[in-house]
């Protein structure tokens, strides 16, 4: 039974589903969140090396989940990779040599947005590579993620799935919101006319690559937040850690009695106090 305390019913694409309500949502990202600091705090002290990949849909919320993922983890320690268009020196190499450049040493946990299923997705539909490459990426991927496992590398997959009409949607609010069309990119356009090539891909995708050292994990992501909650929920299951953020750190006292004078930097540019300040 739906808890309506903390959920509300709304229309979506003519039917009533179950929405969280911000408050509860924001209670439950902040309890994860802190559960995040640990896992991070317990990757650091074993040496784990981690690496979660992020693909999907355009506009389906790899991107948002990131963002909560890393809001309050140390860069250094998870960091986040999304590649560009490789170079035409890339263009030559072995199609997994960028991607292995950017695996993890121990102690380290990499979010990749987007990674090298770019050629199971993207570069298959749009024609970026040849039917042979394409081939011959569905052979070996399997291969390449069995070393990385074998290698000591933990590696979890998650695909976000949203509707036809949840996509358009989202394309439709980032061209009319100024803040938010850097988000719509030229291939994000043409590829609002391929989607049934695109899940076939998917489909093609999913049928070569979901292996036992590394299933894939569907995420459901027409309702963002709770993909969001979803998904760092069952990341948060899928690594057994133990809480290693040590106890709380007592500050020592600071010296005083120092003759020191701030001095009044006359001579520098200030920067205009516009907010604040003393008029």
């Amino acid at each position: 039974m739906v808890d309506k305390k903390n959920y509300k019913k709304v229309g979506m694409d003519g039917r009533e589903v179950w929405k969280i309500k911000n408050k509860h949502y924001e209670e439950e990202l902040a309890k994860l969140q802190y559960e995040l600091v640990k896992l991070q705090e317990w990757v650091k002290k074993e040496g784990l090396k981690v690496v979660v990949i992020f693909e999907g849909r355009d506009a389906a919320g790899k991107g948002g989940v990131i963002k909560r993922i890393t809001a309050h983890l140390n860069p250094r320690i998870c960091r986040i990779e999304a590649l560009p268009v490789p170079t035409d020196k890339e263009k030559t190499q072995w199609y997994f040599q960028r991607y292995a450049a950017k695996l993890p040493a121990a102690g380290e946990m990499v979010l990749f947005d987007r990674s090298w299923y770019n050629r199971a997705g993207v570069e298959k539909v749009m024609g970026f590579c040849t039917n042979d490459e394409y081939i011959e990426f569905l052979r070996s991927c399997p291969e390449f993620e069995r070393m990385l496992v074998r290698s000591g590398i933990m590696l979890i997959k998650y695909y976000f799935s949203i509707s036809d009409e949840e996509q358009e949607r989202r394309f439709m609010d980032r061209a009319n919101e100024p803040m938010k069309r850097w988000k719509l990119s030229p291939m994000d356009i043409k590829s609002r006319e391929k989607w049934v090539e695109y899940s076939k891909a998917a489909e093609i995708m999913f049928e070569k690559t979901d292996i036992g050292e590394a299933p894939w994990f569907l995420v459901k992501a027409d309702i963002k937040k709770h993909a969001r909650l979803n998904c760092i929920h069952h990341l948060l299951r899928q690594i057994k850690y133990e809480d290693a953020i040590g106890e709380r750190i007592e500050l020592p006292e600071r010296p005083g009695g120092t003759d020191y004078e701030t001095p009044s930097h006359e001579g520098l540019e200030m920067v205009p106090e516009v907010y604040g300040g003393n008029g």
